[in-house]
């Protein structure tokens, strides 16, 4: 089966048996559904209903906006469809736009047969988890009332948004758009043939960067696998090794996770992109109270050189469960300046409380800039860690929360170890740590690990594992 429900949305394949795949019914259901929550939470006296719609390159684009855009508009709300347009763009369009949510067509890093819908509210934030239950039961449910032929909504094209986006990037304080133009810069970008292609020229443009673009034809039809890690990447490190350029850009198919490359065609490392921008910004962040501390927010299966990092400023780190939703929650609950994901994903509140790829590489172009450094010698400064990421696959009988109890047990109390349970468990060591969790999607638990080099990382996360089947 592959079609997954989530209170983030709902994924799957194209093409199919309904229920089983994403088909245009089950498009109608849960987009139906979205809907009908919306005008739930808005009540009857709301006077206008606008929901803005966007997508990424895949194939399967045209045949989903169609059927959302229509489906909305049979729900009585008009539809602001945006085109082709990142994940933050249509993010920060919702806001813009006084929308009352957004719906984005993309899989994010997912393979070029799949597609999904994100569901966002009124912020043009992810739903949170109440609000994404509610749409999976409206759905199971199917409690739908359509709109009369008096009521039906209409259908507007507004194609600004990705300007817009690249207008509110350049306006943020520590975009120091003239240091970046004085560096006279030239990068490579990998787009992947989807929407990165569209927005990544006009913001180099807008920076007076000096650019190649790698796969930037946005047909959905990806070069390669769309996750921007290591193993995926070899065109563009080659390309890199060949010199000329100055930085490697890589994004996802929806442009909301970054990675960056070395001038030497080595990888900068997924994990260091929130790292790298997070110094710059800790280090150019004065709060205007003495009673206030900077703060950060990573998710707690990321690296602890951002930990580092922020208490190097004399400022306090904060781990989140795994999910977007859940570190922006967070960052909320602690005025976080900076936070994100360790997958590339960098979340800066001053331009919104979303991954954004063109705020994240603004900011580092502009770090790299007032340094007057290489690329690899930014990356030599941070602190150096290793993650490796393992799986323990289950059978049908397996208790999974009975063996994270007891992996809790096992070292809970211990000196110098500190526990955490808020998302799976995850076992701080003094020089190193593991988390363990139950997949949300695949019938796993993730073993991710980290120690100051992959063999003892690695090597840890086999440790818990045979703990686990220990257990079994």
């Amino acid at each position: 089966m592959t079609l997954i429900k989530s209170i983030s949305g709902i994924r799957g394949t194209i093409g199919g048996a309904t229920g089983d795949t994403l088909n245009p019914l089950d498009i109608v259901k849960f987009t139906t559904a979205y809907a009908t929550l919306m005008k739930r939470r808005q009540g009857a006296s709301h006077a206008s209903r606008k929901i803005v719609v966007g997508r990424d390159g895949r194939i399967s684009g045209p045949m989903v906006r169609q059927v959302v855009c229509g489906t909305l508009m049979g729900m009585g709300y008009d539809v602001i469809d945006i085109g082709l347009a990142t994940t933050p763009t249509t993010e920060l369009a919702v806001r813009m736009s006084g929308a009352d949510g957004g719906i984005i067509i993309t899989a994010s890093h997912n393979p070029r047969q799949w597609n999904a819908l994100k569901l966002l509210n009124n912020e043009g934030e992810f739903l949170n988890k109440e609000e994404g239950n509610e749409v999976l039961a409206i759905a199971e449910a199917e409690d739908f009332d359509y709109a009369d032929v008096d009521h039906l909504g209409q259908y507007i094209e507004d194609h600004s948004f990705n300007q817009r986006h690249i207008d509110s990037v350049l306006n943020l304080k520590l975009v120091d758009t003239e240091a970046i133009k004085k560096a006279h810069f030239r990068v490579c970008a990998d787009t992947i043939n989807s929407v990165g292609g569209v927005i990544l020229p006009d913001l180099f443009k807008a920076l007076g960067v000096d650019y190649e673009i790698l796969n930037g034809e946005p047909n959905g039809d990806f070069a390669h696998n769309p996750e921007p890690l290591e193993k995926n990447l070899a065109g563009i490190m080659e390309k890199m090794r060949g010199g000329g350029f100055d930085l490697g850009i890589v994004v996802d198919p929806d442009v909301d996770r970054l990675a960056f490359i070395c001038e030497d065609g080595k990888m900068f490392g997924e994990e260091y992109t929130l790292v790298s921008v997070a110094d710059y910004v800790l280090s150019n962040t004065h709060l205007s109270t003495a009673d206030t501390q900077l703060s950060t927010v990573s998710n707690l299966s990321s690296t602890r050189a951002l930990r580092d990092v922020t208490e190097k400023y004399g400022g306090t780190y904060t781990a989140a469960a795994v999910g977007e939703v859940n570190v922006t929650t967070k960052m909320k609950e602690v005025g976080a300046v900076i936070g994100g994901e360790g997958n590339g994903g960098v979340i800066y509140p001053e331009s919104h409380y979303g991954r954004d790829a063109l705020v994240g590489i603004a900011l580092f172009l502009s770090s790299l800039a007032q340094k007057g450094c290489k690329v690899s010698e930014l990356r030599a400064t941070f602190p150096n860690y290793f993650i490796a990421k393992n799986r323990i696959d289950l059978t049908p009988t397996t208790d999974v929360d009975a063996i994270l109890v007891k992996v809790k047990e096992m070292y809970a109390g211990q000196e110098g170890v500190a526990v955490n349970d808020i998302d799976g468990v995850k076992i701080d060591f003094p020089e190193q740590w593991v988390h363990l969790r139950k997949s949300n999607t695949e019938p796993i638990i993730r073993v991710y690990s980290e120690a100051s080099t992959m063999e003892d990382a690695d090597a840890l996360g086999k440790k818990i594992m045979q703990v686990v089947y220990d257990m079994q």
